[in-house]
Order: C-alpha cells, then structure tokens, then sequence
C-alpha cells in the first residue's frame, strides 16, 4: 500500500511538474508553510502550486482531476474559518497572479487577478481619487481573490458595503475545467450570463423550482455572509451570478480574474471618538448614528484598548468616520454627529483630524483581531466565532445575551467590531488543547448558533462559514435550504474536488484542530519565556496567521520595523508567519520531520534578522529572535557549527585578544589577506572589515583617570569614578559594551562628556567581582586590562551560543549585582546590548533573581538624561534629523525619551522605522549580503538620501552607522557624538 502511495505521489509531481509552468512543490517546508491559516485549523496538503496564469490553474485543475486529488485556492492565508487549509494540492496565487490588469476611473472599475494585494489596489486607484470599499483589518496583505471567495466587509461597509457590492464580473474555472464568466442578467433562455449549457441548465432548474425557497429563507440584515447567495439568482435581484458565487469559499470555481467596481473617496476624513459608560450602551448606539451617513461605526470596550492614549474617558468607544469636500466640512459633520451622540447617551467625544493621530488610533483596531488572542492576565484566547452578525437595531440586548453565554460556559472574551453592522469579533479563551475543553468549545459553538439565529443573525457576518460554522448552517436556514446549498455545489463540482469539507457536507467544527497534533508536555528549552509560562509550544502557537509580518511595506509615518526579511524576498517562509509556522511543525513532527536537526526551519530562520521587530510590531507578541537562538542551540548542539558563529558570534573574545595589535591588524585589512580571512571567517566578501580602534574605550578612560588631575580615587571600593567627574552627582555605571569599546570609542567618550556636563557622576564596572564571600575585594588603582571586559552575551545569542552565552551573562551578573543593589542604573550607550541585558539576560538566567535586577537597572543613554537629570538643558543644536531608530529599540526598549532630549535640542523630524539590513553578524555573514542590502534600501537609505543637506543623522546602533558608511553617502553618528560636539562648540568646559 506504501509503495502504491508513493508511486501516486511521484506520479502527480512529474505530471504537475509538466503541465504547470510556475512553481510545483512537494518539499515539506513549503508544505508546511500552507498547513494552516489564522484560523483554529490544520490540514496537511500533497503539494503547492504558483500558477503563472489562467492556463496555468486549468492544467493544473486537469492533473489534479485525472488523479483525484482535492484542489484548495488560498490568498493571503488570513482566513479564520479553516477555508483555505486542505489536504489536496493548495493554489498560491500570492506569488505571480497579483498584477493590476487595467483600471478605468471614468467607468470606476478596475480588473484584477485573485493575487493583488488589497492596498495595492487601493495605492494604484488612489491616483484618482477611488478606492476600494471593502477593508478588512488585514487589508495590507489579504488578496482580492481570498476577499471574494470570502465576501470580506471591513470597517467601511455601512457606507460601501460587503465585497458582493463591489463584484462586477467574475471568470472562473471549475474542477471539471469549464470556463465561467459570471456577471449580472440573463442570457435568452432566461439563465444566468457566462455559464457553459451544462450549468446553465443546471442552475436555472434549480433556481426555478426552489423560487419560494430563496425568497423566504434568507434574513435580511446587512452583514449575511453565511452559506451560497442564492437568493442574488432571484429575477427580482437581477440574476447576478456574480453576487451569488461571492462568499462560496473557492468551492464551486476557482478564480482567476474579477472586475470590480471602485467608489469615490472623500477630499477629508475626520474621526469622532465617542465615549460610552459600557459595551453594551456604545451597542444600543451604534445603529442611531447610521442616519448620520457616517464611513464608519467601529465598536471595542476597555478591556481591548489597554492603556492607549488620546481616547476620550469612558468604557467603551465607537469609533466614527465622518467624510467631507473639504477638512471643514468633515469636522462640522463630525461635530454635528458628537452632540446628536451626546443627547443620545455618549458621555464624552473627540473629533481627530491629524491623519497621524488617526492612524494611531486605528492601528489599536486593526491590530485587534491579534492583541484579543491574549487576554489581560495573558491567557490564549482563539477565533471561532469571530464574526457573527445580527440586525444592528438588536446589537445591544444580543450582546448582553451573549457575554450572559460566555459566563453560563466559564468562558472570556473581548468583543468588539463592526458595531453600525451588528458585526461582532471576538476572540474567546478556548482550551482546544483537552478533551473537556474541546468539548466545550463545541457545545459553546452550538449554543451560541442557536442565540444568533433567535435574533434573525448571520452565523458569519465577514469571513465565511468554513469548517468553524458550516456545521451549525442548518440551525440557521434549515435543512430544506442547506439542501439546495449542497445541490448547487454538486451542479457545479459533481467531483467534490474544489474545497471539499467547506460550507456542505462539512466536517465537524471541532476536528483538524491545529493544536492536536503538538507535544502534550513542554519541550526542553534554554529560554525561560516568562510569558508563555516556560512552554515553548505555548511560545510558538502565539502565531494565530493573521499576517502583520506579510505587509510588504509600512504605513506612511509608521516607525515599525517588521518583518524587513519579507519585504526584502517576498517569500513566506521569510516571515515572522511562516518561520512560526515551520517550527508549529517541527514541533507537531508529521511534515518536518527531524526536529531541532530540521533543515528546513534552519533556512527559513537563516535569514531572519533577529531584528526583535516582531516583539513589539507582531500584534500576539512573537518573539522570533528568540525563537531563532533557540533552535540554532538545538541545531548546532554537539555538531560543527558555520565559520560565522565562530568568528562573529565570538566576536567580543576576539576583539579583546585582538586589541593590542589593533595598528597592524587595521593595516592588514587592506590587503588581500583580509580576503582569505573572510573566507575562514564566513564573512561576506563584499563587505569592508571595520577599524579596530588603536585605543579602547577603557583604556581612554583609565589614561584620563591617571594623567588628569584631580582624578578620582575608587569609589567605595567598588567602581572608579571618571576624572573630572563631578563630586556630588548621581552616580550611574557606565556600560562598556564590546562594540563601543573595540570599534567606536568615540561614542563612548562622547557620552562621558555629556553625562557630567549633565551633572552625573559616570562610573565603569570592574572586570571581577569587587565582594567575595570572605569579604570585599577592593577595587585595583588600575583594572586588569588583560582580563576581558563584561559582555551582554548578545552575539552569542544571536548564534545560538546559549551555553556560551549564559556563562558569559553569569560573569556580568556577579559582578554587576553589588553595585546594582545600592540603586546605581546602569546606562547602556549601543541599543543591542541594551536589549539583551534587559530580555536575553533574565530570561536565559530566569534562575537567578539577581538578573531581573540587572535587567531592571538598564538605561539607554536618552531615558538616564531624562530621568537622572530632568533639569539639565541640552545644547540647542536647531536642525532636523533624519536615520533609523535602532530595531532593538524600537522592540525593546521604546525611543520616547530619546524623541523628547532631540526635541530640546531643537533636532527636529521623526526617525524612519524598519532595519538598517546589517544587523549585528547577519549582514556580515556569507550569504546574507544582498538581503541585508535590500533591508537598508527599504526605508534607512531612502531617508537619509532625501533628508535636507544640513540634517543631522543619527544612528545610534553600531551596525546602523557601519551600514550607513558602507552604502552611503552620509556617515551616521550617536545622539551623544552631536551633543558633545554642540557643548564643545558652545564653550562649556569638560575633561579630555
């Protein structure tokens, strides 16, 4: 039987292989890649294929029929039904079948293939001044082909409707390779337009014999997503068979082209915020706003909005678009909405008209559909009943009924949505991991039906019925309705081999859950992931596929930094997504096969960054740097690792053995043996050996302690104070981080003169541990300098040196922590070290309680100015800035201080977001030049390039500013190198 499924298998590759000219993949990890989407499903497909066009999709429609093999059409995978997971051969249209075909402003129209990005078509009709209604929260990386199989509806669809309004014209393929070119009207015989005789016959029979059916069946309510709209075949709908195949989940054909129509968008928008006491009052509300002609009637409460700012005080919140012909025309209607708001039960109200404001405000509801997946005590919460819809006008009691529902099963949740539609999202705290959760979660699923449909409700009202819902549809229309669903799937697929288990005949909603196939007991791991309870399973499931990482850009005046590998390739496996989706299966062991030993997920993380973008940016918190140093320690555990983890990763050990020979080595460098070097090293070709500094940072600061006078005896015994320093200022400790000391000293000088022009006392830790048990160790007249400096332990981990790593961080910990107990922060000047002593550090040593301490200590060189000299006024520099806020920072450790110490220097503009590319060892290593490129290219060079010839760049990350002077024209420099060179220039006196 084995060998006869093997054969089946190379017999189906090599015909595939021949017939399709895209891309025809068997290999597991593009498998594995397409197991699931965001919802709580897993399937495990044969095979994907990347058509290049329609001919391509018909041979392989062909093939697949001649074996039997199942065909399942995915977009952008963010489908939270299960509808675009399956067991036969997955169509990504992602890949080539994205392209524009034509856009026509004076008709308003566009033609499109099922692959292009939302925003993309909204970016190419935005030139005219259109756009396209519908825009699901996903809308920077869901397809168009996915939102019409869907019927996608998004936050503006009380004034533009579902995607159904927006179809015009759709061509489609069935399994049995007929041609369909669906419109509106009827041909002759009174049959539906575009359909080949065998369907025609078909589905006028059916239409004509089940009139009262259709007639009467259906609820009317705005946001009916459930089952087949057959009712749109009616004649008094004007027979639109296009209209009735939106929302029929690539079941019945698979698209390959649609012409939609465009509408108009307002010269100005303005959003009104109103305030409620409650959920439930901003519910009863939504719907009295409609006459309003508002854009938008968005609805969340406080338990999802945490502690975001420029909300007005309440409760709940309905977020309210208002359009205009002009700024002052939006904002009088939106004033105009506010006070008919206030006399009907708003409590308080704000009108923002600064486009960034408003995009912060709707990033908090976009980004709702991941930040619910955790709720406040950080526990999981899941899809499954995500969209449910009932007539706006009963949304408040609804919702009562259903938080009654949630408590009646000791469930929790988080409602929000499409108020002003009586759309409802929600993610609820499923345990789908044991039998009795499991069985409550179906019993929930089927009680929950049942309310929806006592209201006149929709099961789904945006994202389709799926496997999550379909199994619940005859409770909603009746099994005499479900019927005709299923004998009009059978007209056009008698084969059942387009998505089969999707909206008839379904499969159970409590089967092919994506959690079942995981270990039952947390793996052994390195990491302590504080927030996942220890698990890394827990850990690697936060991914629920909603796809943040896939924008293929960022927003305008965003300073998000994920995911920039994907940007830079365009390839899933290169996401946040897709990495979390490989090491799903490394865990689950059906398709990657070999554990940590898989090469498969090896090669996806080999090119992530480890830029900590997705800490902060992914909206469910993956933290796939971790995740990468965790897996490279399994992989390389007891097995030779690549040249770069021994010469990078070890960086800090061989720049300290290097550094008395700096002179000769800087000049050997510029010879043909620094190519040889590289080579042993695994260090990319193309990229120049930065200088060794002829003298150290601790050296510098030990030859002015000794040759200034006046110098400062040992402090305590414990640390040194700098020469000069002042006597009386609050004493910090100085971190001398490898790459400062070795390789930009000048930074770190720099902020020495800054911190005592503040009025600090800036101290460098010892080399050794200044308390022994017997007592205390006193502190050297000169340190060690043979001894090597304390190390983060950040390329190590970086590397997956865990081992190596903690032993390091251990070192740093011993003897940082008695000085750390007498309240001393600790200022960290490189924003990569600073991350990794605040989260690498206590989370590998979450033994030791001694490293949160450490971890708590840390201060960027912006947040200790602020907060250890709030009266000190910075030297007024008055130019503006342009460079990068270093992706560390950004994830980590957060740049407002830093905004505000340029904005009293009078340093004005914003820094752009994303990666500069090099990423510490990543754009050093052999192989990764060209992505790293490609990151710089993204947003850093773009903005230094087009910034005023007098702006200031800054670059605080020592990778950024290698970056910087590899590839471009302008030399980067840290905040403190300006500052300093302002006091300098100013006259203020300081120490050499």
């Amino acid at each position: 039987m084995a060998d006869r499924t093997e054969t089946e298998k190379r017999d189906l590759a090599k015909e595939l292989a021949a017939a399709v000219r895209g891309e025809v993949s068997f290999a597991a990890a593009d498998r594995a890649l397409v197991t699931m989407d965001a919802s709580n499903y897993r399937r495990v497909p044969r095979a994907v294929v990347a058509p290049l066009d329609a001919e391509d999709v018909a041979a392989a429609l062909r093939v697949c029929r001649e074996h039997g093999v199942p065909v399942v059409p995915r977009g952008g995978g963010t489908s939270i039904a299960g509808q675009a997971t399956g067991v036969g051969v997955v169509l990504d249209f992602t890949r080539h079948m994205r392209r524009i075909v034509s856009l026509d402003p004076a008709a308003r129209t566009a033609v499109v293939q099922p692959g292009v990005i939302l925003d993309d078509l909204r970016s190419a009709a935005a030139a005219h001044g259109l756009t396209f209604g519908p825009d699901p929260s996903t809308h920077s990386r869901c397809t168009l082909g996915g939102m019409i199989g869907n019927n996608s509806c998004g936050s503006h669809s009380v004034a533009w409707g579902t995607t159904a309004d927006s179809v015009r014209e759709l061509e489609l393929l069935t399994y049995g390779g007929e041609r369909v070119r669906a419109g509106r009207g009827t041909d002759p015989t009174g049959a539906p337009t575009g359909l080949p005789p065998r369907l025609r016959d078909g589905v006028k029979a059916l239409v004509d014999g089940e009139l009262a059916l259709l007639r009467t069946g259906y609820p009317d309510l705005p946001r009916r997503i459930s089952g087949y709209a057959l009712d749109a075949l009616l004649p008094e709908n004007g027979t639109d068979l296009a209209r009735a195949l939106t929302g029929s989940e690539g079941t019945l054909g698979v698209l390959t082209e649609a012409t939609v129509r465009l509408v108009e968008t307002p010269a100005a928008r303005v959003l009104a915020v109103l305030a409620y006491p409650d959920e439930s009052a901003a519910a009863e509300a939504a719907h009295t706003l409609l006459p309003h002609r508002p854009m938008t009637v968005e609805g969340m409460a406080a338990d999802l909005v945490g502690a975001a700012t420029g909300l007005p005080k309440g409760g709940a919140w309905l977020f309210v678009e208002m359009g205009g012909g002009s700024p002052g025309e939006a904002a009088a209607r939106a004033e105009a909405l506010c006070r008919a708001a206030a006399a009907d039960g708003s409590t308080d109200h704000t009108v923002v008209t600064d486009p960034a404001g408003q995009r912060a405000l709707w990033r908090i509801r976009e980004d709702a559909s991941g930040t619910a997946t955790r709720l406040s005590d950080g526990s999981e919460a899941w899809p499954g009943w995500e969209d449910c819809a009932v007539p706006p006008s009963q949304l408040g009691p609804y919702l009562r009924d259903f938080r009654a529902l949630l408590t009646q099963h000791g469930l929790r949740g988080t409602p929000y949505g499409h108020f002003g539609d009586g759309c409802i999202h929600i993610r609820i705290d499923f345990d789908l991991l044991t039998a009795p959760g499991i069985r409550r979660f179906r019993d929930f699923s089927t009680d929950l039906g049942d309310l929806v449909v006592s209201y006149g409700g929709s099961l789904s009202g945006e994202h389709g019925d799926g496997q999550a819902r379909a199994e619940l549809l005859p409770r909603m229309y009746g099994p005499e309705l479900v019927g005709v669903f299923e004998r009009f799937k059978s007209l056009w697929d008698p084969a059942d081999g387009l998505n089969p288990g999707m909206l008839v005949r379904p499969a159970r909603l409590d089967e092919n859950l994506r959690f079942e196939v995981l270990p039952k007991r947390p793996v052994p791991v390195e990491f302590g992931y504080p927030h996942d309870h220890g698990d890394f399973s827990a850990a690697v499931r936060r991914c629920v596929g909603v796809a943040k990482c896939r924008n293929a850009a960022t927003a305008p005046g965003s300073a998000d930094v994920m995911c920039p590998s994907f940007r830079a390739t365009g390839e899933e496996q290169h996401s946040t997504r897709g990495r979390a989706r490989l090491l799903h299966e490394m865990l689950a062991g059906e398709v990657i096969t070999d554990g940590w030993r898989s090469p498969e997920v090896r090669d996806a993380l080999d090119l992530c960054l480890s830029c900590k973008g997705c800490r902060s940016d992914c909206p469910v918190g993956v933290d796939m740097a971790t995740y990468k140093a965790e897996f490279l320690h399994h992989h390389y555990e007891g097995r030779v690792r690549p040249a770069a983890h021994y010469s990078m990763g070890r960086l800090p050990q061989w720049l300290h053995a290097a550094a008395p020979l700096a002179p000769a080595l800087n000049a050997l460098a510029r010879t043909p043996l620094a190519t040889v070097a590289k080579r042993l090293g695994g260090i990319a070709p193309e990229r120049p050996i930065p200088p060794l500094a002829t003298e150290t940072f601790i050296r510098w600061w030990w030859r002015r302690r000794k040759t200034t006078a006046g110098a400062g005896a040992p402090s305590g015994g414990r640390a040194t104070a700098g020469a000069g320093a002042p006597s009386g200022g609050r004493t910090v400790i100085l971190w001398p981080d490898t790459f400062t000391n070795h390789l930009s000293p000048e930074v770190g000088r720099a902020a020495v003169r800054v911190l005592e022009a503040a009025g600090l006392r800036p101290l460098l830790p010892p080399t050794a541990p200044l308390r022994q048990p017997g007592g205390a160790l006193p502190q050297p007249a000169l340190p060690r300098l043979h001894r090597p400096p304390l190390c983060c332990g950040l390329t190590y981990v970086s590397t997956g040196q865990l081992d190596q790593a903690r032993r390091v961080m251990r070192r740093t910990v011993e003897v940082l922590s008695p000085l750390l107990q007498d309240g001393h922060p600790l200022v960290v000047l490189e924003p990569s070290c600073a991350a990794a002593l605040r989260t690498d550090l206590p989370e590998l040593l979450a033994d030791d309680p001694r490293a949160a301490q450490l971890a708590n200590s840390v201060r960027t060189f912006a947040q200790a100015l602020e907060e250890l000299a709030p009266d000190w006024q910075p030297p007024r520099i008055d130019r503006p800035v342009a460079g990068q806020t270093h992706c560390h920072q950004h994830a980590v450790l957060g740049d407002a201080p830093d905004r505000r110490l340029r904005e009293r220097a009078g340093l004005t503009g914003n820094l752009t977001g994303g990666c500069c590319g090099l990423a510490g060892n990543f754009g050093f290593e052999r192989g990764h030049y060209d992505v790293s490129v490609a990151c710089a290219e993204d947003q850093l060079l773009p903005a230094v390039q087009q910034s005023p010839e007098d702006a200031e760049i800054l670059a605080d990350g020592f990778s950024c500013r290698t970056q910087l002077d590899q590839l471009g024209d302008r030399p980067g420099r840290h905040l403190a190198e300006v500052l300093a060179e302002a006091l300098e220039e100013a006259g203020e006196p300081g120490t050499p």
